[in-house]
């Protein structure tokens, strides 16, 4: 047995740790040397019961990604976990399976495989597969269903959210939850138990065959386009119409459908590019970092209040600075709103929140400022009223500090040409909503310091955002791209297509939203001025139009389409007048080409950025993509689709 599983006594209880740090990844050699320990245990006359715990701060994270990998290219025809399980499963004797921290994809298969579970109070478990394009593929379609009831395998297998360990208990996916020392708990646990209780014997409880229309329903919305969604409620369903071996077969042949198209190919991309983006190669891993133990946000608007939450949500206390009694005490209440919403949908405690909110010091001045780690910038996107504002935060911060913009288009340099320390000066660009979007763009400029970036870097984590660093010039990264990808939309709509013909086609293909979908949401305002002030950014004749008729979108109430009181929107009669002036022509364009040119358009522009040097590798701008822009992970992100650097 290697080093990956460590064997020891305790009384009559066999103790099998697994030993491959950091998650216990399900590498080859893990599954192989459990199957020997359980063997050995059941050939060992003074042993009972078997206990399987993971060792570290995690019982068993999942598969080995990279394995799945070796399949597709033809190395391995199988990695061969459901045969490991089903060794584990045939135990003579009593099998314990002890989860902390975490026991998902594989993790939990492994886990349904032992005859008995017991969890820390604090551990989750799921099948979060269908996020790398898959389904379980070790029989977790087939086991889940007979511990938990149909309804909820159906939901862990095609959302793939974990849960906790109560809700575990409730549904009968483990049998007890410890109190004190896991490992303590689950040998006496399985020191009482005198027999081994299979699950692959168990029958699927009673259900509501109505379950599976209503799980496809809810993929087709939540899960649009994903194929793995449907292929896993495909499986769990076959557990109830087909015996546990054919049950099995016919979940891995979905397994293997799933794993060798394209959609995974995409999500496992994206999977590894979150990883991928944190190594910065010019940044030695030496690089000191400083702890950011205090913040302060100037602005308390939409961006101001959300990157705020960031902050207190990570522990850290925030100074919020406003202008106006009004203009603060608005931003404290959307805070607040915000969070309270969150305690009602039973996502955090109403003592979670009250902490959060002790942390936050609203305030009209810049009182303490002095003393706060990090600066983050959030007013009106207008480059002298930054400069103004960052030539303040100059004179009153502390030499070490991090002076932050979180300006989504303005040039770095200019601004830090305000203070006396440019080398302080990083743009971190948060995405709307802030306390929700994970993305976050970090600007470096000319004299950014090394430090200063792998701080943010850093920050990033801490704040559970995924740091992406980019270059300076107008837009970096993500808004540079989508200024012609919007305008390409508009073209088209010139051309003969109308607004809810571009916008449904890339709806259809995957996107969030469609583009012009986007302006109104964002506020077409906002462009409308960028353009005034940087003609280069390019023509929008229409957009312009109806910015002049005072049309900016949703918060207005019309834009490129008019909204009701619930923001549903429709085709206006004005609109269709502004755009027959524009008309170049009327022809019928179909969606097959509005996808082809507007994302075109997106991989041409990443094209340049990758030549300028503004993004590091063509995984960064996916994962800006992916991540800020509604870009669907299972086409892999605009470069990844467009076949750049693969």
């Amino acid at each position: 047995m290697s080093d990956l599983i460590l064997s020891s006594r305790q009384g009559a209880v066999g103790v099998i740790t697994v030993n491959n740090p950091p998650v216990n990844a399900l590498s080859p050699g893990v599954p192989e040397g459990i199957v020997e320990a359980v063997a050995k245990f059941n050939d060992d006359p003074e042993v009972s019961a078997i206990v399987v715990i993971g060792g570290g701060r995690t019982f068993i994270s999942g598969a080995d990604i990279k394995e799945f990998a070796k399949i597709t290219s033809g190395q391995k025809s199988d990695i061969g976990l459901a045969e490991k399980i089903d060794a584990i499963e045939r135990s003579a004797k009593p099998v314990v399976m002890a989860i902390h921290g975490q026991a998902l994809g594989g993790g939990l298969e492994v886990a349904m495989g032992g005859h008995y579970r017991v969890m820390a109070r604090d551990a989750k478990v799921g099948q979060p597969e269908v996020k790398l394009g898959i389904i379980p593929g070790a029989a977790g379609t087939q086991r889940l269903p007979r511990l938990a009831g149909v309804e909820t395998a159906l939901e862990r297998c095609w959302a793939g959210e974990p849960i906790g360990a109560a809700e575990a208990l409730r549904h009968g996916i483990v049998d007890a939850i410890a109190e004190g020392d896991l490992l303590e708990f689950a040998v006496a646990f399985a020191a009482k138990q005198t027999s081994a209780r299979r699950t692959c014997d168990l029958p699927v409880p009673p259900f509501d065959p109505a379950a599976f229309d209503r799980a496809r329903a809810a993929a087709a919305k939540k899960s649009r386009g994903l194929k793995a969604a449907q292929k896993a409620i495909d499986a769990v369903e076959a557990a109830t119409k087909l015996p546990f071996a054919e049950g099995v077969a016919f979940e891995r042949k979905l397994f293997e459908e799933c794993l060798f198209d394209e959609q995974s190919k995409s999500m496992i991309h994206v999977f590894f590019g979150e990883r991928e983006v944190a190594k910065i190669p010019f940044l030695p891993k030496d690089t000191p970092t400083m702890p950011i133990r205090s913040a302060a946000v100037i602005g308390a608007g939409t961006m101001g209040g959300g990157i705020a939450m960031n902050y207190l949500n990570a522990g850290i206390p925030v100074r919020l600075r406003e202008t106006t009694q009004e203009a603060l005490d608005r931003g404290v209440e959307t805070i607040r709103k915000n969070y309270a919403a969150s305690v009602a949908k039973g996502r955090f405690s109403q003592a979670w929140m009250d902490e959060r909110m002790a942390l936050l010091t609203p305030q009209l001045g810049y009182e303490g400022f002095e003393k706060t780690d990090i600066v983050v910038e959030a007013v009106f996107e207008n480059m002298a009223l930054k400069k103004a504002v960052f030539a303040e935060i100059d004179a009153i911060a502390k030499a070490e500090a991090i002076l932050a913009t979180n300006t989504s288009t303005l040039d770095i340099d200019e601004i830090a040409s305000a203070t006396r320390r440019p080398e302080r000066v990083v743009g971190h660009h948060f995405f709307s909503p802030a306390n929700v979007m994970r993305l976050l763009e970090i600007v470096r400029g000319k004299a950014t310091a090394p430090e200063v970036l792998a701080t943010s870097m850093a920050l990033a984590k801490t704040l559970r955002k995924t740091g992406v660093l980019v270059g300076n010039c107008f837009g970096f990264v993500g808004n540079r791209m989508f200024g012609p990808y919007r305008r390409e939309a508009e073209r088209l709509v010139i051309e003969g297509a109308s607004p809810m013909d571009v916008d449904r086609a890339l709806y259809d293909w995957g996107m969030a939203m469609g583009p012009i979908a986007v302006g109104d949401l964002a506020g077409l305002d906002v462009g409308w001025r960028i353009r005034k002030e940087r003609p280069e950014a390019g023509p929008a004749p229409i957009e312009d139009e109806l910015c002049e008729m005072g049309r900016y979108g949703q918060k207005t109430g019309a834009g490129w389409y008019r909204y009701d009181a619930k923001r549903n929107p429709s085709p206006d009669p004005e609109v269709d007048a502004v755009i027959e002036k524009h008309r170049t022509g009327h022809r019928k364009i179909e969606a097959e080409e509005i996808v082809e040119r507007c994302v075109g358009v997106l991989v041409e522009e990443g094209e340049r950025i990758l030549d300028e040097g503004i993004a590091l590798r063509p995984v960064d701008i996916d994962i800006v993509y992916a991540m800020g822009y509604g870009f669907p992970a299972y086409r892999g992100g605009p470069m990844w689709f467009g076949g750049v650097g693969r």
